[in-house]
């Protein structure tokens, strides 16, 4: 039988008048990867920071397994700014953390004696590959300055720092608060792949469907203050949802039928008052209690018109962008067409916020013009959000914009009914900006854009934050949106549904358009990849001797890659051996402070290459088998 690793027991919660959690009960087992799914300010990340140890609920117990190690990336991470990425990686007082901190920095450093004491405590504690384990994983998230100081990072960057941390720590427990934001699309797929071989305990908040399909064994729902547990993927999950909601639907309806009956009976008032009266007038009481319950959907309503867009979009002429050295674009030119659904993909740093910075008038251009038509309307949404006073009140940061919203149906509503269709009770209406959830406020500012009756409609990481259920709802209005989306996403699931054509930013100034989504895109690069390793197996193969040749099966690799593979073998035994001969000198003692240093800068950058090589072998290696 599984270990139960963590259990929660009628767990509350409240923030002054407002109830986050009531009665939460639930159970962690050993390898279970399971996902919270609730509705935004439902009190999903407060769980976590109570299951986490973070925070402490009003009521009830949280009971973790003693003989456990838990690693938790919230929200919103709270990192030592004034300290390096290194520093805030390795930042706790483990023996195994103490140790790597001070291998790096004494390497840094021009004390002999330092360096000589801290590889002598990374031998002890045979950690070299726990050391080369963490630079992979930095080296995935696109961290190598790890001696950079993490207050000049992006917030984006920072979050990747504290999943670094969490990862690199290697818990027995991982609970995770939204651990894809700020991941480009290839971060997310190995981050998948690490969470399923890895077999760890997962508890994780996602908005990610793909992800939660992919990775999830188990899915825990809080809806209107239940919790509801299924045992499986996220598709079993809605499965399984509909189903539960079509029943209580049915119970519901046959509990009315039967009420009106009983109503009747009750009115007679019957004299008897024995035990089979009492039973039918107990009966009666729970009768009505379920027959007047109310399954409320709880789903974002978007009505929001568009104005009318002309023929003439935008045109896009040899567009060009650098940063210094950094060629962002490069003669770009593109004609934006109407009703047009367009997803910008690529890697972090490859230019696709300048780029939708540069088509919105934001950031100037180094060469090139953008000509946009007469009626276009253009409504940004921002991943950094909104830029608003936190002190100011839900139903005055609408007001600032209009009184008055126009409706898709051309009928009018108040800002508090637009609020409302957005789920904002007038309770929250009149709440402080600064109380809300992280989901609430991304909520908030979709609406403060959408209620702009754009035609041309730009989203930059739109998915960070909202709830899944939010999620479908956005998704079915962009499908019907009669004008332009422009949308960059590393939600996989949000692309496919939406998007029906790519631009993929590939570094360097280089663009490439593809017709289709993004899985498709996918698809058609592997498909790509592996025609091209046939033909150059195929051209190979004509160059050959013409005597008949056993057959072979087929590689996967190209032929240059086939070199690169052998050239990376031999490499890789000779730079081992290389670090073998000098940890045979440093364990020997050096007298020469110099010496030492060199030797030791070298082992540093051996250990370093040998990390980059081993990754390109397993990666081409891969494909070989």
């Amino acid at each position: 039988m599984a270990l139960i690793y963590l259990q929660a027991e009628n767990v509350s919660k409240s923030f002054g008048d407002l109830e986050v959690l009531s009665d939460v009960s639930l159970s962690l087992f050993q390898n279970q990867r399971t996902a919270l799914v609730a509705r935004n300010g439902t009190g999903k990340s407060t769980l976590l920071n109570i299951l986490a140890g973070y925070d402490t609920p009003d009521s009830g117990k949280v009971t973790l397994r003693n003989d456990i190690s838990v690693g938790y990336l919230p929200q919103e991470p709270q990192l030592n700014l004034s300290k390096s990425v290194l520093e805030n990686v390795f930042n706790a007082d483990d023996a195994i953390s103490v140790a790597i901190r001070n291998y790096e920095k004494a390497i840094e450093s021009t004390d002999k004696m330092a360096l000589q004491n801290a590889i002598d405590e990374m031998d002890r504690l045979n950690i070299w590959d726990r050391e080369q384990k963490a630079k992979q994983i930095l080296s995935v998230f696109q961290l190598t300055d790890i001696n950079q100081p993490v207050q000049l990072l992006s917030g984006g960057q920072r979050k990747r720092v504290a999943l670094a941390a969490v990862l690199i720590s290697n818990p027995d427990l991982l609970i995770l608060d939204e651990p894809t934001n700020h991941l480009d699309l290839e971060m997310v797929e190995w981050l998948e792949d690490y969470l399923t071989r890895s077999q760890k305990t997962v508890l994780m908040v996602t908005h990610d469907r793909y992800f939660l399909d992919r990775v999830c064994t188990d899915i825990i729902e809080i809806d209107q203050k239940q919790v509801y547990t299924y045992n499986g993927n996220y598709s079993y999950f809605i499965e399984k949802r509909d189903e539960r909601i079509r029943a209580k639907l049915a119970e519901i309806d046959r509990a009315s039928n039967l009420l009106r009956r009983e109503t009747e009976w009750m009115r007679r008032m019957p004299q008897a008052r024995g035990t089979k009266a009492k039973y039918r007038i107990d009966a009666f009481y729970k009768l009505r209690e379920t027959a007047l319950q109310k399954i409320h959907s709880n789903d974002v309503e978007i009505g929001v018109s568009a104005s009318r867009l002309g023929k003439k979009i935008m045109e896009v002429h040899n567009l060009s962008k650098s940063f210094d050295s950094k060629v962002i674009l490069k003669d770009f030119s593109y004609t934006f067409n109407r009703f047009e659904r367009l997803g910008i993909v690529g890697a972090n740093g490859t230019g696709k916020t300048t780029f939708l910075n540069l088509i919105t008038g934001t950031l100037p251009p180094d060469s090139g013009t953008i000509d946009p038509g007469a009626t276009l309307k253009i409504a940004y949404y921002r991943q950094s959000g909104m830029n608003i006073p936190e002190d100011v009140k839900v139903i005055d940061v609408v007001r600032e914009i209009a009184e008055v919203i126009t409706l898709a149906n051309g009928k009018t509503i108040t800002a508090s009914q637009f609020l409302n269709n957005f789920l904002f009770t007038p309770d929250r209406q009149h709440t402080l900006v600064r109380k809300l959830s992280g989901g609430e406020k991304r909520r908030l500012y979709l609406l403060t854009v959408l209620m702009q009756n754009p035609n041309f409609l730009i989203l930059d990481e739109p998915t960070n934050d909202l709830d899944i259920f939010t999620l479908n709802v956005l998704e079915d209005y962009l499908i019907n949106f009669p004008g332009v989306v422009v949308v960059v996403s590393h939600d996989r699931y949000f692309m496919d549904k939406l998007v029906d054509g790519l631009l993929i930013f590939e570094g360097n100034g280089e663009i490439s358009g593809f017709p289709g989504n993004y899985t498709e895109y996918r698809e058609w690069a592997k498909e790509q990849e592996k025609s091209n390793a046939e033909q150059q197996t195929s051209s190979k193969g004509k160059t050959d001797s013409k005597r008949p040749q056993p057959e072979r099966k087929k590689s996967k690799l190209t032929f240059a890659q086939k070199k690169e593979l052998e050239k990376l073998t031999d490499e890789i035994v000779k730079l081992e051996k290389e670090k073998k001969e000098i940890e045979g000198l440093l364990n020997g003692g050096i007298q020469d402070a110099k010496l030492l240093m060199d030797i030791s800068n070298r082992f540093s950058e051996i250990s370093k290459l040998l990390e980059d090589k081993e990754m390109r072998w397993l990666e081409l290696n891969e494909f070989e088998e």
